[in-house]
């Protein structure tokens, strides 16, 4: 459903997609990110990133893509992400739900150096990255990987250090309705449709950063 003060579907969806097409939104999220760093007291490009994924669950749209991730028991698609330790996005990709995380390291940290210039020297990960495989494809990009363990005593819900931040980054991508669930027939689309909610999250922030200044 669109608002009703929007144009024709088609004419939406068509400039949607020569805006994904370009890279509009990517250099948006890389110019509001580097807003928010310094006005954080950061520097303008990280030097610590969070990696993870996400599995979404298919829908009847979802087509071919569908795979069962057995980890999550479910299926669906899965968006790879890597984020600042402030939670703002730096590379996304998205794959079929049974896809290794280990597997889509080097192409997370390649385009992680890609878009911060090299700054990046270390990753927090969680548990499934754990091998020589991973932390092969990390260094290949300057990446030291740093496992965050569960404890081994855990009961119920755990706060692990870094990496509840990149959990909150895919917490506010579900904020919008379109998101909840893998509805797009093409992985281009649902990658382009999370840089989209994070260009709109960011821009919120940053509004209300000048607002209060």
């Amino acid at each position: 459903m669109m608002p009703n003060d929007l144009p024709l579907w088609a004419a939406v969806y068509q400039q949607t997609q020569r805006w994904l097409a370009a890279g509009c939104f990517e250099a948006l999220v890389d110019d509001l990110r580097a807003v928010l760093r310094l006005a954080a007291g950061r520097k303008v490009e990280p030097s610590a990133a969070i990696i993870d994924s996400r599995t979404l669950r298919s829908t009847p749209e979802s087509g071919e893509r569908v795979r069962y991730d057995g980890g999550k028991r479910k299926k669906g698609s899965k968006i790879h992400m890597a984020v600042d330790t402030l939670g703002h996005l730096l590379a996304l990709h998205v794959t079929p739900a049974s896809t290794e995380d280990r597997g889509e390291v080097e192409r997370l940290t390649r385009t992680v150096q890609a878009v911060t210039n090299d700054t990046v020297e270390l990753a927090w990960v969680d548990q499934g990255y754990t091998g020589e495989r991973a932390a092969s494809a990390a260094a290949k990009h300057g990446i030291a990987l740093e496992v965050v363990k569960l404890p081994e005593a855990k009961r119920g819900f755990v706060l692990l250090p870094r990496r509840w931040v990149v959990e909150r980054s895919f917490a506010w991508a579900t904020r919008f309705r379109r998101l909840v669930k893998d509805y797009e027939r093409y992985a281009e689309t649902l990658a382009g449709l999370h840089v989209v909610a994070f260009a709109c999250l960011m821009m919120k922030q940053a509004t209300a950063l000048a607002a209060g200044s």
